[in-house]
């Protein structure tokens, strides 16, 4: 299991970010894909940029952007009023045979 996936599965969200070049490397790997050179693991900020929402059922889901670069979909927890470009909150993250996110936003 890759470094990501073990990661999520404890609660944290971290991304690759290359040891020459500094670029974070989304999706995350263990080589940057602009140089090849090999990367660290940054533990990300948990707060994001609401890119993007639609709700399916009684489901929001949503686009988050982390660092102006790395972009994930997730889950809103709430309904309360989301405005693209607001704050959100990743209040969980896990790895189940797939990646989960969960978002609140920020008031």
């Amino acid at each position: 299991m890759s470094k990501f996936k073990e990661e999520l599965k404890k609660n944290n969200f971290v991304c690759s970010e290359c040891l020459k070049c500094k670029k974070l490397v989304w999706p995350s790997s263990d080589f940057c894909n602009s140089c090849f050179s090999p990367v660290t693991w940054k533990n990300m900020a948990r707060t994001a940029k609401l890119i993007e929402f639609a709700k399916r059922n009684d489901e929001i889901f949503c686009i988050a952007e982390f660092e102006d670069n790395v972009r994930i979909m997730g889950r809103v927890q709430t309904t309360s009023n989301l405005k693209i470009g607001q704050s959100l909150t990743l209040v969980f993250c896990d790895y189940d045979g797939k990646e989960k996110f969960v978002f609140e936003p920020v008031i």
